[in-house]
């Protein structure tokens, strides 16, 4: 049965956004109520389409070729796309409500929600686009309405240049993902995803071909989901309000990567090569992203190296071949990552917008109800049963103790870690003294604020479940590993959350430094001197080349060198007969000598 449902999912944020900056911009709570009003009817319609399997829409042509390119603007519904569909209007409009109390009194309210709708907009034709080219036009969309997201207090240069840095760090992934596009549509002749895949076996015969062109479609994921080594932007990226944070961490950006991985499996589990570098890829980020979190001490920062590091095993999941598994995972994230976001933001605000860790402390009783829900989103991010994340990280687990012991190994030892920061992030935050004259002034967050993190809270609790996750996507089956794996994963928890407490209790400033950790493994500063050795010198050499060899050698030097012939001409036009005469003659005498004489 065909529907206009999906089109009214995928225009009504559109719609908002051009209806706020043509119209609204001027009043905030209208413009804010229009947003909200549009994401909420995406949801809603996103529940009709979920309970309708049976559901189609119509296709139209945008581009047509012949035989050689032709582009629908069609729409995937099926199993994987309701469910994110649910996830994303979902979570983006707990989103939506939470930013009427975060953005309460910031001067650019209206274009911060026309911003929030246009991104919407975009990430939901993601998850809806049935073809490579549609896929890759809301792809680049959501990159720039990030950037404008992140840049949203474009007055404060650390924001700008941190929108400046996501921008530019995701297109080089986003170049390597439109090279594999095209490599696919040269190989099979087609951008449809349900007609690529059949096609996929009759290109099998050239494994190289394939790797290569599942690595460059990688790519847009390593750019996109923040992957080493392209993950130094998602860090910088916390300069934006918190609630684009959550909206970026949880359910929306990050995890467009990994639901596009997901999406064009056919392409990435063709090669066997492909997945052994994308199950690495993940697993190298996991570990390395949960290493430089102990050592941070900004709230949003630790939370958002727990997002790279937690992203890293969905990309863990996706190389080791398990779909279900990396979907799993990023259906339970996207609630109690919002969550801790969300509750990160009432911290903040409360703090007048403090986000040190050490000039915090003893918000448990201050903020209760704000602890009560960062607790639970804590408790789901660590693994700790019965929460969502137990289910969903084990999951993961299991599958590489089946798989590759190497990367259990690693992604065990990233579960410990994960305990440590996390626990470590409670200890100091919530317990203790407080450490500072706002910390002690602070109080509970308004309702509008509290509201949608006592809603995520419920989810990111119960949304590990069988009885409750079946419903919405197809949960990992792998083989029987015993109680091995759940042991080891507790014992990892328990291990870093004992360290953590006993480090961190009653301390009020850190008493472990490692100095590589802090900066990061120099990743900023690696990359800094290698634009430095590159395109800067490439720059310098190009500016002296512009300025010494074009502008002085040939431009100036051809002008001036006309100026000089018509200057020595000038010597000779002295305005006197007798002297043009005697030049005649000069000139005579000397065609006779050449003619005669030579």
């Amino acid at each position: 049965m065909n529907s206009i449902l999906p089109w009214i999912i995928l225009l009504t944020p559109l719609a908002s956004a051009v209806v706020i900056v043509l119209f609204t911009l001027k009043w905030k709570a209208v413009s804010s109520f229009i947003s909200i009003a549009a994401v909420l009817v995406s949801f809603t319609c996103s529940c009709l389409i979920f309970t309708q399997s049976s559901l189609t829409t119509a296709e139209f042509t945008w581009i047509d070729i012949g035989s050689a390119f032709k582009v629908p603007l069609g729409f995937t519904l099926d199993q994987l796309s309701r469910t994110m569909l649910l996830v994303v209007s979902g979570v983006g409009a707990t989103i939506h409500v939470y930013s009427l109390g975060y953005m309460r009194n910031d001067e650019g309210k209206s274009r911060y929600f026309a911003a929030l709708s246009l991104f919407m907009f975009a990430m939901l034709g993601i998850v809806l686009a049935n073809n490579f080219v549609m896929l890759f036009i809301f792809w680049e969309l959501v990159g720039f309405t990030s950037y404008v997201l992140i840049g949203h207090w474009f007055h404060r240069d650390a924001a700008a240049d941190a929108a400046n840095k996501a921008f530019i760090t995701t297109r080089i992934g986003d170049f390597g993902f439109m090279i594999g596009i095209l490599m696919i549509w040269m190989a099979t002749g087609s951008i449809i995803f349900s007609e690529v895949t059949p096609r996929m076996p009759a290109i099998a015969s050239h494994p190289g071909f394939v790797t290569i062109a599942a690595l460059l479609i990688f790519c847009g994921a390593v750019g996109k989901s923040a992957q080493f080594p392209l993950h130094v932007w998602l860090p910088d990226a916390m300069e934006g309000p918190t609630p684009i944070s959550a909206l970026i961490h949880a359910a929306t950006m990050v995890a467009a990567g990994v639901y596009m991985l997901v999406r064009v499996a056919f392409v990435i589990q063709a090669s066997q090569s492909a997945l052994l570098v994308v199950a690495w890829i993940g697993t190298i980020t996991a570990a390395m992203a949960a290493l430089i979190a102990t050592q941070q001490n900004d709230i949003k920062r630790i939370l958002a190296y727990s997002t790279l590091s937690q992203l890293g095993y969905m990309i863990m999941a996706v190389g080791l071949a398990s779909n279900d598994a990396a979907m799993f995972h990023l259906f339970t994230h996207a609630f109690f990552k919002a969550l801790l976001f969300l509750g990160a933001g009432s911290i903040i605000v409360m703090l007048h917008h403090e986000q040190n860790i050490w000039k915090m402390g003893g918000l448990s009783r201050k903020l209760p109800i704000t602890f009560v829900t960062f607790a639970i989103g804590a408790l789901a991010l660590i693994g700790c049963p019965p929460f969502s994340g137990f289910f969903s990280k084990d999951a993961i687990l299991a599958l590489a103790y089946e798989r590759n012991t190497p990367i259990f190994i690693v992604g065990l030892f990233t579960a410990f870690l994960t305990a440590f920061y996390v626990v470590r992030l409670l200890v100091i935050v919530f317990f203790g003294d407080t450490r500072s004259e706002v910390a002690r002034q602070s109080r509970e967050s308004p309702l509008v604020m509290t509201g949608p993190l006592i809603v995520l809270a419920f989810l990111a609790a119960w949304g590990g479940f069988g009885f409750f996750a079946r419903n919405f996507l197809a949960l990992p089956i792998e083989k029987e590993t015993g109680l091995l794996v759940p042991v080891l994963a507790f014992g990892a928890l328990i291990a870093g959350s004992g360290l953590a407490i006993g480090i961190y209790r009653n301390l009020a400033n850190e008493p472990i430094e490692i100095e590589v950790l802090c900066h990061k493994f120099y990743f900023d500063e690696f990359y800094s001197w290698l634009i430095n050795w590159t395109q800067e010198l490439l720059a310098h050499i190009s500016a002296f080349f512009d300025r010494w060899i074009i502008d002085t050698g040939v431009v100036d030097g051809s002008s001036r060198g006309t100026w000089g012939v018509g200057a020595l001409l000038r010597l000779i036009q002295v305005g006197n007969l007798q002297a043009y005469a005697f030049l005649f003659g000069l000139g005579v005498v000397s065609v006779i000598y050449f003619a005669v004489f030579r």
